[in-house]
């Protein structure tokens, strides 16, 4: 159905839609931070806020300074396709002012990881999804 065709959703709904991606976010997020753990990573932060955007999860491990992004959707396929160019963007420059904020992370190496998680908790791991250019 065109998007023209389709009736407009009514702020409830669209309020109740949000809400329900949120959640869906915030269990994912969980879920991402332990397995992390559970592989003898160190959560570093949460939900970290930048004057340039958020940043899901920050973990390290021996000294390689890690930024996830979690997606979580229906389907592992759904989720891994949902990180946007904008959304790299961001998160690079997020990262940026993390690191000036702390010049003694990342020792071993800076990497943008991105993990996936579905409806039934599964959870993949893109690692080193994107690089700066």
């Amino acid at each position: 159905m065109s998007a023209a065709r389709r009736p407009a959703l009514s702020t409830l709904a669209r309020r109740r839609r949000g809400q329900q991606a949120a959640e869906r976010g915030t269990a994912g997020e969980a879920r991402a931070i332990a397995v992390l753990e559970n592989e003898g990573w160190t959560i570093r932060g949460r939900r970290v806020r930048t004057a340039a955007g958020e940043i899901d999860i920050i973990a390290e491990k021996a000294g390689l300074i890690v930024f996830l992004e979690v997606k979580a959707r229906p389907r592992l396929a759904e989720a891994a396709a949902a990180l946007s160019v904008k959304q790299r963007a961001r998160l690079l420059k997020a990262a940026e002012i993390v690191l000036a904020g702390h010049p003694g992370w990342g020792r071993e190496g800076v990497r943008f990881d991105v993990i996936v998680v579905d409806r039934h908790g599964a959870v993949r791991r893109i690692s080193d999804a994107f690089r700066e250019e």
